[in-house]
């Protein structure tokens, strides 16, 4: 049981893990930036990819594929975010809160940041469903990576059962994995914007508990 008031550091994913991440994480969304920048070939076959999923695209899977896309949009995930740092603050895991916010919705808004540095036009199979916003890299995919990430930290570190945790790595890899193939498959990103996003989400994670474990934190956790 935790000791009220000792000073601790904040949540964190074990710095080797963390610091792993953080270079494996940048240095795929580097790899992909300057394939794109140099039209590379990830960037060649990107069109190819797309254009092979729309246009096998069946009524029941692309169901499914736009229900999961819903789920990881910029509202539904700040909602969740919003409602997961409340319940985490009302049972006093105020440093996990703090954690949640710059994490998620911090990531989301680096997102849309690096989106306008890049501003990549999106596939166009369907001129009346184009959609005006930037592609690469993909916001839906960076933001089930950020969201289902963190869950998966805070998973780890309140559940030291083997089974608890290789269930919750399956859920959080399937979704950032169905989340970036619905993206594809719907024809409004291309395969390199969900991998750039995927790294890009990650590296973000990693800098994100690195830097919270040089902060003093106070436990307020019962």
């Amino acid at each position: 049981m935790p000791v009220h008031g000792a000073p601790v550091s904040p949540p964190v994913l074990h710095a080797r893990a963390a610091l792993a991440l953080l270079v494996l994480g940048c240095g795929a969304f580097a790899a992909l930036a300057a394939d794109l920048l140099l039209q590379g070939p990830v960037t060649a076959a990107d069109a190819g990819v797309s254009r092979w999923l729309y246009r096998n695209a069946g009524a029941a899977f692309t169901a499914l594929m736009a229900a999961v896309s819903a789920l990881h949009g910029t509202w539904p995930l700040l909602a969740m975010s919003a409602a997961a740092a409340l319940a985490l603050w009302w049972r006093h895991q105020r440093a996990w809160a703090a954690a949640l916010v710059l994490c998620v919705p911090g990531g989301m808004l680096l997102n849309y940041a690096v989106k306008h540095a890049f501003q990549r036009a999106r596939p166009a199979f369907d001129e009346a469903a184009a959609i005006a916003s930037y592609s690469f890299p993909s916001g839906h995919t960076a933001g089930a990576t950020l969201w289902w990430g963190f869950m998966l930290v805070w998973l780890f570190a309140h559940r030291a059962d083997a089974g608890t945790r290789i269930a919750g790595a399956t859920l959080a890899a399937a979704m950032v994995l169905l989340t970036a193939l619905s993206r594809v498959y719907l024809g409004v990103h291309y395969l390199s914007d969900v991998l750039a996003a995927i790294g890009e989400g990650a590296a973000w994670l990693a800098l994100c508990f690195l830097v919270l474990a040089r902060r003093p934190w106070r436990r307020t956790e019962s």
